[in-house]
């Protein structure tokens, strides 16, 4: 049955409205299309690390999330949802649980790139058949905008602020999405929202019924450490997509499989522009920023389709 959004936003609701984050953010919009893929006679046990998502979505004694919710510490995610997902393989060995369940981990750029990274690791390596489900704001967010390794070069944080000599974060974003390929899992695939959340509600599906450990990165922009006005999120989503910061594609059983390409791929600044946290690269005698961000961007698109075979 081809894909209808009406329909998808049809299907009953895993995380409910009513909940802290801020308007203009990523990370609900992501929780709510990635647990819409969870069939409606499945259970599903959430495991969610600290971060801008749990703390504004479960605060005791009141919560948004309707399945099984997990707490987990700031850096182990990965092993909570792991070890959940052990005990109710042994229980449904043991005839003791029937219903079919799936397990999801959510998790925020710093608790999945930096401090939270081992654990999923392990996860991933021991071969629970588990999702983890990174949302990629690209900076502490919940703690006041702290640069992670996922911050993109030069952006202004608070740890890494533009000025006259440090002309904000120094170093490349890290590529979790590759790194995680490497883990050689079935499923893994990066994705974002694009025109009719088509793209992501495709992803969220397969991973969540795809046999083993499953990843998906999803970039969720936030309004506060981008410095963008909240409607005008989606236009920040689909430049990230166009100028091929953030490329669409998945990988399948080892399989690298490119899903969109650009007819006219737009050049960086066209996305770094409509960002606050980058005001600083568009100064005079700047330049030498955006061309050094282009020449990044050029270099892992090439790699990424000859990955791809595109």
């Amino acid at each position: 049955m081809s894909y209808s959004l009406k329909e998808e936003l049809a299907k009953p609701e895993r995380l409910s409205g009513g909940h802290r984050m801020c308007a203009g953010c990523g990370s609900p919009i992501a929780v709510r299309t990635v647990l819409r893929a969870v069939k409606p006679e499945d259970r599903a046990v959430v495991c969610c690390a600290t971060g801008c998502l749990e703390v504004s979505t479960f605060l005791y004694p009141y919560t948004a999330w309707k399945d099984s919710f997990i707490h987990s510490a700031f850096e182990n995610a990965g092993a909570t949802i792991s070890g959940v997902e052990t005990a109710y393989a042994s229980l449904k060995k043991q005839g003791k649980v029937k219903e079919s369940c799936k397990f999801i981990a959510f998790g925020g750029d710093g608790g999945t790139y930096d401090i939270g990274f081992q654990s999923l690791s392990g996860a991933l390596e021991r071969g629970h058949d588990m999702v983890y489900v990174c949302y990629d704001n690209e900076a502490y967010m919940n703690t006041g905008i702290q640069r992670s390794s996922s911050t993109p070069h030069f952006a202004d944080a608070t740890t890494s602020p533009a000025g006259r000599v440090v002309p904000g974060k120094t170093q490349e974003k890290k590529d979790l999405t590759r790194i995680v390929a490497e883990h050689h899992i079935p499923y893994v695939a990066q994705t974002t929202f694009l025109g009719n959340f088509r793209d992501i509600s495709e992803k969220a599906e397969r991973a969540i019924y795809t046999p083993g450990p499953a990843f998906l990165n999803v970039m969720a922009p936030c309004p506060r450490g981008w410095r963008y006005p909240s409607e005008e999120l989606m236009e920040i989503t689909r430049l990230a997509v166009e100028t091929c910061v953030w490329p669409l594609f998945e990988v399948i059983e080892g399989r690298w499989v490119l899903n969109y390409q650009p007819k006219s791929k737009l050049p960086v600044e066209e996305y770094l522009k409509r960002q606050g946290r980058f005001k600083h690269m568009f100064a005079p005698g700047n330049e030498w920023m955006i061309e050094t961000c282009q020449k990044e961007v050029d270099r892992r698109w090439e790699r990424l389709c000859a990955a791809c075979n595109a």
